[in-house]
């Protein structure tokens, strides 16, 4: 099994604390490295991250970091960095030629969750993306900036951030087949370049599915409040 993690946007929201958000330190360790971190704990030691804004710090770090830790990281540089994330995942296309997880680089959650997806699999042509089904003042959600979605007998439906009907959050995490770049190359042609309308066009054909996360913890670090809940949820001291 391996993974991808996207890291190449620019991150302004979180500028205060660093000049490159992967690598903004909660507790001490950058957060790519504890997403690299989570997702070890369920046998994946294959990584590859698409870098972007500011890429050469990051890869400077995380190489280091591949010769501290039993990983193997391959870097994928996206010179559009600046356009929506579905460039990015698009990037890895000729990379990843079985299921991978994919993740973002400022999402922190659960290591049970990578875990309990990487038990439960997906079936062939599909992907599956961890839900967070608690949409009423769910603490851990930004409500105006968290990517929603329309469940319905484990199917998407719907997804995006500004959709009016929706049952559950995107957790930003995904069992993925490579099915999923065509998805995204045929969004892409379609002028929505977003990851979200990849998904959109998979559940089009009934293949995208969900993973309910039930009561675990996940947090996109987005901004200054996101960060400071954080420390907390994570037990940062």
């Amino acid at each position: 099994m391996k993974c991808l993690i996207i890291a190449a946007g620019l991150g302004s929201r979180l500028a205060n604390r660093g000049d490159s958000k992967p690598l903004v330190r909660l507790g001490g360790t950058p957060l790519i490295e504890r997403v690299i971190l989570t997702v070890m704990q369920a046998g994946v030691t294959d990584f590859y991250v698409v870098t972007g804004y500011n890429g050469a710090k990051i890869r400077d770090r995380l190489t280091t970091f591949s010769r501290q830790n039993p990983v193997t990281i391959d870097f994928i540089h996206n010179e559009q960095w600046e356009k929506p994330n579905g460039i990015s995942v698009l990037c890895a296309r000729e990379k990843l030629r079985e299921p991978f997880f994919l993740v973002m680089s400022d999402h922190l959650f659960d290591p049970a969750i990578v875990k309990d997806l990487r038990r439960e699999g997906i079936a062939e042509g599909e992907i599956k993306l961890a839900v967070d089904m608690r949409t009423v003042d769910n603490p851990l959600v930004d409500l105006d900036d968290v990517t929603k979605v329309l469940v319905e007998d484990g199917k998407i439906m719907d997804i995006g951030k500004t959709i009016p009907n929706y049952n559950a959050f995107d957790a930003g995490i995904f069992l993925s087949n490579p099915v999923l770049f065509q998805a995204l190359a045929e969004s892409i042609a379609g002028g929505n370049e977003s990851l979200s309308g990849g998904v959109r066009k998979m559940a089009d054909k009934k293949k995208a599915r969900v993973f309910d996360i039930g009561n675990r913890t996940w947090l996109d670090i987005d901004d200054e409040a996101a960060f400071i809940k954080a420390e907390t949820l994570f037990l940062i001291n």
